[in-house]
């Protein structure tokens, strides 16, 4: 191979690996909820980004192969080429052959070293954990591609070096844990109010946020026997008497041990100003369920899915417990609890 050849395809090997060190820092260090919101907003490889992040493993397998073949192909191409050229002019200024060959080989190979880890690694490295999303949304449609045209490869090796580290007793991860679990969040917390950082009332407030929405429900329900309902042949004026005394806007509709769901008073109002005869099974909305060993975070999901206010809650055997609201559990979440 000729030398002007031989350099340029060190120049490519060069830019080879400084694509796959890039890509492989930028898929690590960028955020997932910026690239998820990148994604909703349709951004240019911002879905190749996240997709590469949920089998970040393979991907930085393929990105070690990548590295690997150019690293290869710098030490088969590039070193012998230099080496070629200064063997001759070292040879002319008077060294022996076996002397000038040595000086060469070892020039050439330092030459190629600091071309490959300043060019190749050091600075892809550097560029991408400086600007992580922008460098993962640039990179990730080629790589992500790249690696799929030798993913059987990959999966074998990737495969081996997890039954190598099983081997060790731990668990392999195809993406990355969260930087930060509840537990650490709260320690924070607490270490932020002692060193004066916050106060108390704030550290009280984040604490409660941290460690409120993994409480279980059927600690926080109102107890069957005090929910206020009524049977669903109920009427329209029992319904709104009921709903009167007890000061409430939304009633609980029975049949006997069975739940129909939930009326609002205003329903009821509505229905006896246009003359309705109408009873409370007719105007009851359906009402979701939960466990009572669901969490304070998941019974908000559920009932901000359902666009419902209120849920009951069952126990394992389906024996009503009792009943949350929205406005309970969200205030759960920023009041101290009672007591």
């Amino acid at each position: 191979m000729s030398f002007p050849m031989a350099l340029f395809v060190t120049v490519l090997l060069l830019i080879g690996s400084g694509f796959f060190v890039a890509a492989e820092f930028a898929l690590v260090a960028a955020k997932r909820h910026r690239m998820e919101k990148a994604a909703a907003e349709g951004r240019r490889g911002a879905g190749a980004a996240l997709a590469g992040m949920r089998e970040l493993s393979l991907m930085l397998a393929g990105a070690q192969l990548g590295i690997t073949v150019c690293t290869l192909g710098l030490g088969s191409v590039s070193k012998p080429a230099i080496s070629h050229q200064l063997d001759p002019l070292l040879h002319g200024l008077g060294l022996p052959s076996a002397l000038s060959y040595g000086v060469a080989f070892a020039v050439a190979m330092i030459v190629v070293v600091f071309l490959h880890m300043v060019v190749g690694e050091m600075a892809p490295k550097s560029w991408a954990i400086a600007h992580p999303e922008r460098s993962a949304m640039l990179l990730s449609p080629l790589f992500r591609a790249l690696v799929k045209a030798v993913r059987p490869l990959i999966r074998l090796l990737n495969s081996v070096s997890n039954g190598l580290v099983r081997l060790c007793r731990v668990t392999p991860r195809d993406e990355l844990a969260p930087v930060h679990d509840r537990e650490q969040l709260t320690h924070l917390v607490a270490e932020s109010e002692r060193l004066g950082l916050i106060s108390a009332a704030d550290s009280q407030l984040l604490t409660r946020s941290l460690t409120e929405p993994g409480t279980p429900v059927g600690a926080l329900c109102v107890p069957a026997e005090r929910i206020t309902s009524v049977e669903g042949g109920a009427g329209i004026d029992e319904l709104l008497r009921v709903a009167t005394a007890h000061d409430r806007t939304r009633l609980l509709v029975r049949e006997g041990a069975a739940v129909l769901g939930t009326v609002h008073a205003r329903d009821a109002l509505v229905a006896r100003a246009r003359g309705r005869a109408t009873h409370a099974r007719d105007l009851a909305r359906p009402v979701p369920e939960v466990t009572d060993g669901t969490t304070v975070a998941e019974a908000i999901d559920a009932l901000r899915r359902r666009r419902a206010t209120l849920a009951v809650v069952r126990d394992g055997t389906g024996r009503l417990t009792g009943m949350i609201t929205l406005d309970d559990l969200l205030a759960r979440l920023v009041q101290p609890a009672a007591g």
